[in-house]
């Protein structure tokens, strides 16, 4: 059976993951308005009725504005830890109590045919989480909305066959950009803010030498970036490293506000 790892969505403005494997397909994330979501996943084949989960990485409106919605038209289960449930009640709205699933940080749960393992990121959330997501002897994972990437992140991420990692911003862009305060871009720079360009290159050639062999850059600034800004960081570094892009390595960006490429994993 196949793995199915899409990101519908990648972006400040909103995010969205699709996961899916025998007879489960979940969310990661639902961070645009429902009808938006429904029609990405319409997209890739997937209808929104199918859904056997939304598991939530933390509470910021980008991540879970479709959330609530989703889960009170189709009666999908929500699972989030419990202070992520507390930061996010009143952006998700009223949930139908069976559908509140409450999970622990560091610990393995199941949905369906997917082990999710949902693992700690420095954020300015109320206790925000990554996932990596098993099938079998496969794995997919997502990490954005991270200040730095923790020596512990990148020993969890080792090895998995695809990964969404986060490339938000330039510096030098976001210091010039004349629609942010400085309060603003004190917060996105630093630890607990979202990781530059540059240093999601550095993450990404330690994650290279741990076996990780297909990327898309993620959660990219609609002002502070560029996809090729981003990407070009990225293949800058490996090159230096003697990394070839497309033949040691697949690496690509995810769109902010359309469907990304679709892995099948077999």
């Amino acid at each position: 059976m196949r793995f199915t790892f899409c990101p519908l969505f990648s972006g400040s403005s909103g995010n969205a993951l699709f996961i899916g494997a025998g007879d489960t397909r979940i969310l990661i994330d639902a961070g645009m308005p429902g009808k938006a979501v429904e029609g990405a996943l319409r997209e890739i084949g997937v209808l929104p009725e199918t859904l056997n989960g939304i598991a939530v990485t933390h509470e910021h409106s980008d991540h879970v504005k479709g959330v609530g919605i989703l889960s009170r038209k189709y009666h999908v289960p929500i699972y989030a830890n419990e202070r992520t449930w507390n930061a996010m009640a009143r952006t998700v709205g009223q949930v139908d109590p069976r559908n509140r699933r409450i999970v622990e940080d560091e610990e393995d749960f199941y949905i369906g045919d997917l082990a999710l393992y949902p693992f700690s990121i420095p954020h300015d959330a109320a206790d925000p989480v990554g996932y990596r997501v098993f099938f079998g002897g496969r794995s997919v994972a997502t990490a954005t909305d991270m200040g730095y990437v923790k020596k512990s992140v990148l020993k969890i991420l080792g090895g998995t066959d695809v990964l969404l990692l986060e490339s938000n911003h330039d510096p030098e862009l976001l210091m010039r950009n004349p629609h942010y305060s400085l309060y603003l871009k004190q917060r996105i720079l630093g630890n607990h803010g979202h990781l530059s360009n540059a240093a999601s290159a550095e993450a990404l050639l330690t994650l290279y030498e741990s076996g990780v062999r297909q990327v898309m850059l993620g959660h990219l600034s609609g002002e502070n970036n560029t996809p090729e800004l981003a990407l070009n960081t990225a293949v800058e570094r490996l090159g230096q490293a003697g990394v070839r892009l497309n033949e040691d390595i697949g690496l690509g960006v995810a769109w902010r506000d359309r469907v990304s490429r679709k892995f099948e994993i077999d």
